[in-house]
This record gives C-alpha cells, structure tokens and sequence, in this order.
C-alpha cells in the first residue's frame, strides 16, 4: 500500500472492484483509515449507481459506485468498480466527491472499459495507478486550483444530474399516460370478471338444483324396488288372490239323521266360490246354510 506524509484532508483514497482493491494510496499510515475500505466495500450494492457518504468519528467516507448501467458498451465487469476517499469531515462533501469524479476519469481513460476485464485482474493489479492516486489528493486537497477543479468537477456532475432527473421526469409523464390506459383496461377486466362471478353463481346454483332433483328421482326408485323385492319375498300379492277366491262359511248339521242323536251340530271352514256355488245348486240332504262372513 503506497503512503506519504503530507498533510492533507484527503486520508485515504482507493479504487476497487467489488472488494477487491485495485490501487490505493494512503497519505497518513497513522489514521488506521485504510482498514475502513475493508468494511464498507462488502456493503455496496452494485444494481443502481450510487454516490454515498458514511460517517467515522472525525472521518467521512465518500464513494462512488459503478453499475452496468453506466458502461452499457463496455464490458460487464465495469459496473462493478468503487471509487472511495477517506477525509476529514472538516472538509465538506463537495471537494471530496470532486475528487472522485476526477479519479474515475483518468483511471477509465488508462484502464479502458472496452478492453478490459476488472474481474480478472488480481488485488492491487492496477497498482502503476498509485502516483496517480497520490498527486490527486494532494492537488485536491491542498492547493487552491485543485479545489477548485474538484468543485468545478462536482458542479458538472450536478448538471449532468440535473438533465438525467429531466429527462426521467419526461419518461414518468409518458409513462402516466400509458398508466391511465393501463388503469382503464384494468377496470374493464374487473367489471368482466364480476359478470363473470354472477354468471358462475347462477350456473352453480341450476346445477345445485338439477343434482337435488336427480337424487330425490333415485330415492323413489329405490324405495319402489324395495318394496317390490319384500313384496315378492313374503308372497304378499299370492295370497291376497287365494283369500279373493275364498270365504269363510258356517253349517248347522242334525235334525232329522240317526247318527247324531237328533241334535244340530255347527261346522265351520273356507270353502271356494266356486264350490259354493255348486252347494247351493244342487241343495243338501239335511244341511242347511247358518251364516257366511261378510253377509
């Protein structure tokens, strides 16, 4: 790690990709500031491009993260490069991110994106980068011109920030009126999908209704067959016909014969119709018709 004792605000200044340190240069071994780069790389996120600050005890710790967004021509590996400054919070914010706008010009111009690969490059592989680092904090942090092209630096930045923040407000109008069709086509899908429901309802309820139907339907035929099948089993209709063509009659027999002494005795029994029937026409020789049930 390159070093020098001059006096400047700037502490601490290096450039990496993700964690890995590809030159740095310290201007004070005594501050312990270098240790710090080790714990806020890891924290840096690299989707978006990024310019933030943290706060150390009397330090501020300025960077600038790449994203591939910034290099859409070059290779991928460029989105990943941290420019970070170590300094005094003594010393504001503006001469140190002006600082760092100066160092991503020149290392890109000496390290071209295009034809080079910052993930294959090993710690401290851009280490010829270090002189460099070193002359730059002093300028920017001593000398009144190098302040002043750190501020001019800045106030570029802010401009070039000024007409990406326009041009964006431009694409948020456009995009409301895709919005406004967007929200016009979602209340059409929401009054088709509420008829729909209605529909669906009324559909389920037929359904609900015709199955009812059909098992009410089932019942009744199977309690028919039921009642068929025991019906047959206990000869229910068989006797029903054998008691039509019967009935129940009662005799009084004596009188005149010998055997019984001269008096009556009374007989009952189920006789056919038809024999009945063939009683009454031929008469009976000491019988005579009592009574018969249902008469």
């Amino acid at each position: 790690m390159a070093s020098s004792s001059s006096s400047t605000p700037l502490l601490y200044s290096c450039i990496a990709y993700r964690t890995t340190i590809l030159t740095e240069h310290t201007t004070s071994a005594a501050s312990q500031t270098s240790s710090l780069a080790s714990l806020i790389l890891p924290k840096i996120d690299h989707r978006t491009p990024q310019k933030l600050t943290y706060t150390h005890n009397q330090n501020f710790i300025h960077y600038i993260a790449d994203a591939p967004s910034d290099h859409p021509s070059a290779d991928p590996s460029a989105g990943g490069l941290t420019y970070l400054v170590i300094a005094s919070s003594s010393f504001g914010r503006r001469i140190p991110f002006g600082y760092l706008v100066e160092i991503k010009k020149q290392f890109l111009s000496r390290y071209k994106p295009e034809d080079t690969d910052f993930a294959s490059l090993p710690p401290y592989g851009a280490a010829d980068f270090n002189p460099k680092l070193k002359e730059l904090m002093i300028s920017h942090g001593t000398t009144q011109d190098g302040k002043q092209d750190a501020i001019t630096n800045v106030q570029k930045d802010i401009d070039d920030v000024k007409g990406i923040m326009t041009e964006n407000i431009e694409r948020v109008l456009e995009r409301g009126e895709r919005i406004d069709l967007l929200v016009d086509k979602t209340d059409r899908l929401g009054i088709g999908a509420h008829d729909f429901r209605v529909r669906s309802r009324g559909l389920k309820r037929q359904m609900w209704w015709k199955n009812v139907k059909l098992m009410v339907l089932l019942g009744v035929v199977v309690v028919f067959l039921v009642y068929l099948f025991v019906g047959f089993g206990c000869g229910l209709p068989a006797r029903a016909n054998e008691d039509k063509g019967k009935r129940r009659v009662r005799w009084a027999i004596g009188g005149g014969g010998r055997g019984n002494g001269g008096k009556e005795m009374e007989v009952e029994m189920e006789v056919d119709n038809a024999m009945l029937g063939m009683g009454k026409a031929g008469g009976g020789d000491g019988i005579r018709k009592e009574k018969e049930n249902g008469t």
